[in-house]
């Protein structure tokens, strides 16, 4: 932990690497460390703010730095320890000669003041200091947070491991982080305080030798893979000995990537004989996605060698000089946990190893601070390594679960309830069988209360998010009496809350004791549940049994067993079944997995805190959400839009808002009938847009949750074309009506131009292939700000599949994807570009596109230029173009190209 950033990683006797990591928004494919970074550093800045206290991620960087550092800095992290009197004998460098203390009065003033604006809006009565450790608990809970991601998500369990901190701001809380991991054992080494830059000058030099394979396992001898590693390390060999590495200080170890046939994620397995890489691979894949699956073949994605050159060995060197004792420089006054103490303060280098300090007591070193916390001993070893042991079982959390929330814990109990919907959905995008799931992460996970109502979220798919809940509510409506511990159960259909058929919802209750504590869900794009079309996204579709297999809500394991057969029975049911129901099972299998994460961790959190407070933490994320809504309301005008869409159908809604109350009406009459297409977009999906356009327009960062519509009254007639009568068909509605929802509201309000206002649904298949993508476009333009080129906007936020994904799993070819130059409205503000794409087909396919705005344009504000219309075209194997209109469904043959033109988003003024 430094001055602006946390990084954190795994190590369990070897380097953990990534081998896909996003930097700055690239995803870049090569094999690095896997290091995850969260902005929690001494310099982060605190905020308060709707009703919350904030860490970061605004970090006042080394100028002009924190409140202390006498350059006019705002308060930060590394203020609330000054204050607490955890930075007892800081250099004095500061102020125009540099040679001034850290300025504690000002620090003092700044802690004063706001824990008056505190009090003021909540009425929490805090001292200065109860309100620097608040923000203490919260930049904890963040750098807890990131580490969970790299280690509980995969399996890990970290109350086994020593924490090893580094950085010069580590040393303060590493007690505080441990303790929210469970973990009893904290390293810190002599030079800890600038770890990073001493192992980057000791470092080996490493390189790797990688070649792909793509082999059978079973079908390749252990002498063929002898001879592909042995090439490799020769090769690595020769390159150390290029850089002047001495033969005998070079090593080298051999690694396979296994993966099961049929899925993306490969795991590596040091290179040994078959039967033990084998075991090692079955027993990481157990530990990090809780199953292994019999007898499915393994593939041998790639070989590698890491070619190591051993850099000077120093584990016996002395850093310090020795000078011995066990006297104190001085006592001091530290605030921890609520409380007053007297610490006292000792020099590292003057400890005497094998005498254990205990805690409270500071230890300060040239390059940093070490705190240790009540309940908590440090000692020194011959190795001058400081190991800080907690000495008593830490005591659970008892917090009160009044009518008004703590402004600290609301901030963390936030923070814990989409770190589970996280971890949820890092399970769901591991262990599921489609490009749909797996690549393109068309799935959401959320968590919910007894009452269905949506609590927190991972920042997945809007449209799903916002309606998962009416499917939660449906289900316990019909459910409740016979619902017990053990049952997870599936709902798909549009009149029960959810989308469009493909999205199949899976539902856990979260029982303890025989009582219904919450629910935790997950709603996956299934490649395809039948219908007229592969990929179960049909141009033409009448009514809903064209579409695929319905189910208003079903037992799908019982008393912790899995049905496989009722839900294959299902998937095979119905005039138009699904195509591949193995890999629909594979996929609900995944999501089942992820629902027990959550239900795990929901469980842990009522160990560590309490049913009632986690209940009442709950309702007050809820009610907060609520606030925020209001509270931007008593700013906001209301309005009217009419959008006409390309078919000539109108979506009408009109805002009344009531700035005194915080309230607002939207009214939908006047939208037109039901339609007998298939762009009828059930109710669950209006609200769910209605629910995203009003969360983004609050500033603070807020979970999209429940709470948010309260102070809404949405009225959708019935029959209309936003909340539709069975069977009507509604499988454009999920994907198209509901861009079109979202820019009329937006419209209505004034704010925003209209996006692409479409997700270009684009998908291919036979029998053997069912492929489903949607393609990013142009975003509207608002009063200050230009729209994006190239993303997915509004109610869709899924990946594009990436090229060599594409192609390996598909026969298609990827000839084009760039941005569309000069589609984006001009106007005082732009407008954002489409995009171009163009796929080649390798053999026949079905090819079927749901997409809008190719013959109206998206909308402009105050007089710009609205953006270009998509176009649609299938350019044959002899050179023949043909137009395609926005929906349609089409055969190609083996050498003919679809290619996609995505609208761009209108001007503003």
């Amino acid at each position: 932990m430094g001055g602006t950033s946390t990084d954190v990683a795994h190590y369990a006797g070897e380097y953990e690497r990534s081998f896909e990591t996003e930097v700055a928004g690239i995803r870049m494919r090569a094999p690095m460390m896997h290091i995850h970074t969260v902005a929690a550093g001494g310099g982060s800045i605190l905020h308060f703010e709707a009703g919350r206290y904030r860490v970061g991620p605004d970090s006042a960087g080394a100028n002009p730095g924190p409140a202390g550092y006498r350059r006019g800095g705002p308060l930060t992290v590394t203020d609330a320890n000054i204050l607490l009197g955890k930075l007892p004998s800081f250099p004095h460098v500061f102020g125009p000669e540099g040679n001034l203390p850290l300025d504690q009065d000002r620090v003092r003033q700044l802690f004063t003041e706001l824990a008056e604006q505190i009090n003021t809006n909540t009425g929490d009565n805090r001292t200065p200091e109860q309100v620097a450790e608040g923000f203490l608990a919260v930049a904890v809970e963040n750098m807890a947070a990131a580490i969970k991601k790299i280690s509980v998500q995969k399996g890990y369990d970290v109350s086994q491991y020593s924490l090893c901190c580094y950085g010069a701001a580590s040393g303060q809380h590493a007690c505080a982080v441990a303790d929210r991991l469970g973990v009893k054992r904290i390293l810190l080494h002599p030079l800890a305080g600038v770890l990073s830059a001493y192992g980057m000058g000791l470092a080996d030099v490493r390189l790797l030798k990688e070649q792909a394979l793509e082999l059978s396992w079973q079908e390749t001898s252990l002498t063929d893979l002898q001879s592909i590693i042995a090439s490799l390390e020769q090769q690595g060999r020769q390159e150390m000995l290029a850089q002047h590495i001495d033969a005998d200080c070079i090593e080298a170890t051999g690694r396979l990537r296994l993966r099961y046939q049929g899925t993306d994620t490969a795991l590596s397995v040091m290179f040994a004989d078959k039967e033990t890489m084998f075991d090692e691979f079955q027993s990481k894949y157990k530990q990090q996605f809780g199953f292994v699956y019999q007898g499915k073949p393994l593939v041998i994605e790639a070989a590698s060698v890491e070619v190591i050159g051993l850099s000077e060995r120093v584990e016996d060197r002395q850093f310090y000089a020795e000078h011995p004792h066990d006297q104190p420089l001085l006592v001091t006054r530290v605030f921890m946990q609520n409380a007053f103490y007297q610490a006292p303060v000792y020099r590292r280098e003057q400890l005497i190893a094998g005498v254990p300090i205990p805690g409270p007591a500071i230890i300060i070193e040239p390059t940093s601070t070490i705190v240790i916390d009540p309940d908590w001993q440090g000692e020194i070893t011959a190795q001058q390594d400081l190991i800080l042991s907690r000495v008593q079982t830490k005591a659970r959390q008892h917090i009160l679960a009044s009518s008004a929330p703590d402004p600290v814990m609301l901030e963390i109990f936030n923070k814990l309830f989409m770190s589970i919907a996280e971890q949820m959905g890092f399970v769901l995008q591991n262990t599921a069988h489609s490009v749909n799931i797996k690549e393109r992460l068309d799935f959401s996970c959320a968590i919910f209360d007894g009452e269905g109502q949506l609590v927190a979220n991972a920042p997945h798919i809007p449209v799903h998010l916002g309606s998962m809940g009416e499917s939660v509510q449906a289900l316990l409506r019909a459910e409740r009496a016979t619902m017990q511990d053990g049952d997870v159960y599936l709902l798909n259909s549009p009149y029960h809350g959810g989308t469009h058929l493909p999205d199949i919802t899976v539902i856990t209750p979260v029982y303890k004791d025989g009582e219904l504590w919450f629910f935790v869900a997950s709603r996956g794009h299934h490649a395809d549940v039948g219908g007229i079309a592969p990929g179960s996204m049909p141009s033409d579709s009448r009514d809903i049994e064209t579409e695929g297999v319905l189910s208003s809500g079903m037992k799908i394991v019982s008393a912790g067993l899995f049905q496989e057969q009722q839900v294959r029975n299902w998937l095979l049911s119905g005039k138009y079944p699904a195509r591949n129901p193995e890999q629909n099972i594979a996929d609900l299998q995944a999501q089942i997995a992820a629902n027990q994460k959550g239900l795990q961790e929901l469980k842990h959190m009522v160990d560590s805190y309490s049913l009632a407070t986690v209940r009442a933490y709950m309702q007050h994320v809820q009610d907060n959400a609520e606030a925020a809504v209001r509270h931007v309301l008593k700013s906001l005008s209301g309005g009217q839009f009419v959008y006409c869409m390309d078919d000539g159908v109108e979506i009408a809604v009109t805002i009344a808002v009531n700035r005194q109350a915080g309230t607002a009406t939207i009214d939908f009459s006047g939208t037109s009938k039901q339609s007998a297409g298939n762009f009828n977009a059930p109710s669950a999906v209006c609200k769910a847009a209605v629910l995203y356009v009003f969360r983004t327009l609050v500033q603070h960062d807020i979970p999209l949750n429940a709470g948010c519509l309260k102070p809404l009254e949405i009225i959708i007639p019935e029959g209309s074309l936003l909340n539709p009568r069975y069977p009507a068909a509604v499988v454009a509605g999920n994907v198209e009506t509901s861009q079109y929802i979202v820019d009329a509201l937006y419209g209505a309000l004034g704010v925003l131009a209209g996006s692409q206002g479409t997700m270009n649904n684009l998908s291919f298949g036979n029998g053997q292939y069912q492929y489903y993508e949607t393609i990013c476009g142009g975003v509207g333009a608002g009063a200050d700000f230009d729209g994006c080129d190239a993303v997915h906007t509004h109610m869709t936020n899924s990946r594009i599949t990436d090229p060599e994904i594409l192609e390996w799993r598909f026969p298609v070819l990827l000839e084009e994807f760039s941005i569309r130059s000069g589609s984006g409205g001009a106007g005082r503000r732009k407008g954002g570009n489409g995009v171009r794409r163009r796929i080649r087909f390798m053999e026949p396919m079905t090819v079927s596109v749901l997409s809008s705005h190719r013959l109206k344009p998206t909308f402009a504000v105050n007089g710009a230029e609205p953006g270009k219309c998509g176009r649609n075209t299938v350019i044959l194997k002899n050179g023949t173009i043909k137009n395609l209109p926005g929906c349609a469904q089409i055969e190609v043959q083996a050498g003919d190209v679809i290619q996609i033109e995505t609208p761009g988003g209108g001007g503003y003024g």
